[in-house]
């Protein structure tokens, strides 16, 4: 049985989920995506997300409301005579009137194990912890942060060098068979929802630009962390003195190495870097304006100094 669904998302882990519900006959009436933003070289050319044009390649309406506040959003909302909405990193906090706009409620797609993590960046949150697993988890929505009722989850290892970029990927397609499989039993009315744990919250806030620029002075196992679970994107960076210039490079991969000296020090050149506690071997660097590189390759480049000190 088909459903009549308003798909909610903006970004390109959003996709996969959108077309798995498209290629199992359920009927997208609308979908609603982020405004378009400003984009491309010189910033002035405004983008539609990738939902949005995702969406209209299968000639599906696209909604753009900077906030669903307003009475006539809300009305315009529920004259869409949806059965359900389904929600995966759409970006606006959704109102009561929108919650209850649909005859079976909102369904969000999330990916982490509830209750750790509920917020705007349990993926990198997740890795910057060194957590060893997480999940996608399918809940139903309520008036709190990601507070809502359960109905699919499926766990998944974090490895020691995995990328926010790479359990992104992952989660993604994760969140792609599960949002599918939730979808069937409710249309079967054969879905159950159980109520998420009171204990083990956390949150996992939007990162700030401070917390991008990495400190030395931190445990190696910690800025590895931090490295990883920021790449690609916007991605840990620090400062170095390359030729006459005081350049910003960001640092898209690592490993834990064997190492001790002032905190920041460059030990060798295999762009191991001395941290506060133990080392961290710089793998894949990129400068502004350049592609990322090998370290080995950077290093060729750059010429860092045994000895040289990173601010």
């Amino acid at each position: 049985m088909s459903l009549r669904i308003v798909f909610m998302g903006t970004p390109e882990f959003s996709v996969p989920v959108l077309n798995a519900l498209i290629g199992q006959g359920h009927e997208i009436v609308a979908v609603y995506s982020q405004p378009p933003r400003p984009a491309g070289r010189r910033g002035l050319e405004l983008t539609p997300s990738p939902v949005h044009r995702n969406a209209q390649e299968f000639g599906i309406e696209v909604r753009t409301p900077k906030s669903l506040k307003s009475a006539e959003e809300q009305q315009a909302f529920r004259d869409l005579n949806a059965d359900v909405a389904v929600v995966v990193a759409y970006g606006l906090i959704l109102p009561t009137a929108i919650l209850e706009g649909t005859r079976l409620g909102c369904y969000n797609g999330h990916a982490s194990l509830l209750p750790r993590w509920r917020g705007a960046a349990p993926i990198q949150r997740a890795i910057m912890a060194g957590d060893t697993e997480t999940g996608m988890m399918i809940m139903k929505m309520d008036e709190g942060l990601d507070t809502g009722p359960v109905a699919m989850a499926e766990k998944i290892k974090i490895t020691s060098d995995m990328t926010a970029g790479e359990l992104h990927d992952q989660l993604s397609m994760i969140g792609a068979d599960l949002m599918v499989r939730a979808m069937a039993a409710l249309a079967r009315d054969s879905l159950t929802l159980t109520p998420q744990s009171e204990e083990g919250v956390t949150y996992a806030s939007k990162i700030t630009k401070v917390e991008t620029r990495i400190d030395w002075t931190l445990p190696a196992i910690d800025i590895h962390n931090r490295i990883r679970g920021l790449a690609p994107f916007p991605g840990a960076w620090c400062e170095m003195e390359i030729g006459d210039s005081l350049e910003r490079v960001k640092l898209l991969r690592s490993l834990l190495a064997t190492g001790a000296g002032a905190p920041g020090t460059v030990l060798d050149d295999e762009l191991r870097i001395a941290c506060g506690e133990g080392a961290v071997r710089l793998r894949s660097l990129q400068r502004a304006g350049g592609k990322a590189m090998d370290g080995l390759e950077f290093q060729r480049g750059a010429k860092l100094p045994q000895g040289a000190k990173l601010p």
